[in-house]
C-alpha cells in the first residue's frame, strides 16, 4: 500500500485524462513520446518521482493490497472466531504451523497480555503455536488456556522432554466489559477451545465477530458518542510469492481514518450524534478527553511466509504498528493497550528472498487496510452505529455504559 506525498500531488495532476482514469504513469503509458534533451530528462525525473508516489487515482487494489484477503492467505495459518451468545464479546485464535517464529511489539499504555516476555529475542524459545485475541479485559486472557488444552490434546507444543510438549500460546485482550449486556459475561477457556477447534485456512470473517464482537471506536468523548469497531483482515501477495497479511481487532479510543483520503471513517460523534466530530479537530481545539484508561486497545497479528529470525520478526511487529498510526488517531495513548504479534512461517520458496525491512513495510500497509476493514464490516449495536450506515437519530437508544454496574450480590 502506498500513500501520496503532498509535494507529488501537483505533478500528478498533469497526467492526461486517460492516465488519470487508469492510474498509469504519464509518460509512455499512454503512448506519448518522451522529448529529447533537457525537457525529456526533466520529464524522466518526474516520471520516476510519480512511480515512487502515485497520484490521487491510487487505490488499495492497484497496489496489490487485498482488503477482501486475510491472514489465512499465508499458507498454513488458520483462524477461528468464537462469539458468545450472551452478549457481544468473544475471542479470535490464530493457529500457526510447526516451526513458526514469533515476535511482539507492545505500544499502548494499558496492555493486557500473556507470553509476551517469551517472544523477546534474547529469550530461548523461538516458536509460537498460537496467538489469541480476546475481549473481556484481563478476564479474557483465560481464553488462552483453552487453546493450550486444544493443542496439548493434539501433541502440539515446544518439546521439553521425550514425551512432554508445552503449547506456546501468546495472547492479548481488549476492554469490552459492559458492551451490550452483563459485564460478567466474558471469554474464558471454553471460548478459546471452541475458536481453536473451528479454525480453518478458509476466508477470514470480518466485523462484529470473535474478539471484535464488542469492540468500539471513537471514545474520546465517552461511550455515548462512540461507534462500533470490529475485526478486520487484509493481505498482499508479491509476484515472487511473498505473502504478508494482518488481522486486527479494533477497539481504539481514537478515530479510524482512511490514510488514502485523510477522511474519518468511524469515530467520536458530535454531541447530537448526527455527524463525525473528528478527534483531530477536537484535540487541536483544546478538548479534554473523558475516555477512561484501560478501556480501549487495538490488538492484532501480522503473518508472512518469509523466513525470518526471532529478532527480525520482532522488528516486523514494531514496523507493523505504523499501520495503527496511519489509520487511528490518537493512537498508543495511556488508555490503549495497543499490541501487535508477528509470525513468520518460513515456507517461502528457497529461491525467493525477503528482508525484514520489506516485510515490515508491507505489514504496516496491510495493518492499516485491516483496520479499515474492521469498522466497515462491523454491525451496529444499540447506541453504537457503524461506518456502513448513518448514525441513528439522537435519543433512539440509550448510550452504552462507560462503567458497568457490579453484579447483584448472591
Amino acid at each position: 500500500m502506498r500513500y501520496v506525498s503532498l509535494w507529488c500531488a501537483p505533478r500528478s495532476a498533469e497526467r492526461c485524462g486517460n492516465c488519470r482514469r487508469s492510474g498509469r504513469l504519464p509518460v509512455d503509458a499512454c503512448g506519448s513520446p518522451v522529448p529529447a534533451g533537457p525537457r525529456g530528462w526533466a520529464l524522466g525525473v518526474a516520471t520516476a518521482l510519480l512511480f515512487l508516489c502515485p497520484g490521487p487515482a491510487w487505490s488499495q487494489e492497484a497496489s496489490g493490497v487485498a482488503p477482501g484477503g486475510g491472514l489465512t492467505d499465508v499458507p498454513g495459518i488458520r483462524v477461528g472466531h468464537h462469539t458468545l451468545a450472551e452478549r457481544p464479546t468473544g475471542c479470535t485464535v490464530v493457529l500457526a504451523p510447526e516451526g513458526t517464529v514469533g515476535g511482539v511489539d507492545v505500544r499502548g499504555g494499558a496492555p493486557g497480555t500473556r507470553e509476551t516476555d517469551l517472544l523477546d529475542p534474547v529469550n530461548t524459545v523461538e516458536i509460537v503455536n498460537a496467538v489469541v485475541l480476546a475481549g473481556g479485559s484481563a478476564f479474557g486472557l483465560d481464553a488462552a488456556s483453552g487453546v493450550v488444552r486444544y493443542l496439548e490434546e493434539r501433541g502440539v507444543g515446544y518439546p521439553v522432554g521425550p514425551v512432554v510438549r508445552v503449547p506456546i500460546v501468546s495472547a492479548a485482550i481488549l476492554y469490552d466489559l459492559g458492551v451490550g449486556g452483563d459485564w460478567t459475561v466474558r471469554p474464558g477457556p471454553e471460548c478459546g477451545y471452541r475458536a481453536a477447534g473451528g479454525a480453518t485456512e478458509g476466508p477470514v470473517a470480518s466485523g462484529s465477530v470473535g474478539a471484535g464482537a464488542g469492540a468500539t471506536v471513537g471514545k474520546l468523548a465517552g461511550m455515548g458518542r462512540a461507534m462500533k469497531g470490529g475485526v478486520g483482515s487484509a493481505s498482499i501477495t508479491l509476484p515472487g510469492g511473498l505473502v504478508v497479511a494482518a488481522l486486527v481487532a479494533v477497539n481504539a479510543v481514537g478515530d479510524v481514518i482512511d490514510p488514502a483520503t485523510g477522511q474519518v471513517v468511524a469515530g467520536v460523534r458530535s454531541e447530537d450524534g448526527s455527524t463525525l466530530a473528528d478527534a483531530r479537530r477536537l484535540l487541536r481545539a483544546g478538548f479534554r478527553s473523558s475516555g477512561s484508561a484501560g478501556r480501549n486497545t487495538t490488538i492484532g497479528v501480522v503473518a508472512t511466509n518469509a523466513r525470518l529470525t526471532k529478532a527480525e520478526v520482532t522488528r516486523v511487529a514494531l514496523m507493523a504498528q505504523d499501520g495503527y498510526a496511519r489509520a487511528i488517531y490518537p493512537v498508543h495513548t495511556p488508555g490503549d493497550g495497543d499490541t501487535t504479534f508477528s509470525l513468520a512461517t518460513g515456507t517461502l520458496a528457497d529461491g525467493a528472498r525477503a528482508s525484514a525491512g520489506q516485510v515490515g513495510a508491507l505489514a504496516a500497509d496491510v495493518v492499516a487496510a485491516a483496520i479499515l476493514d474492521a469498522v466497515r464490516s462491523a454491525t451496529p449495536l444499540p447506541g453504537l452505529p457503524t461506518a456502513a450506515g448513518p448514525p441513528p437519530p439522537p435519543g433512539d437508544h440509550p448510550a452504552p455504559s462507560e462503567h458497568p454496574a457490579a453484579p447483584p450480590a448472591s
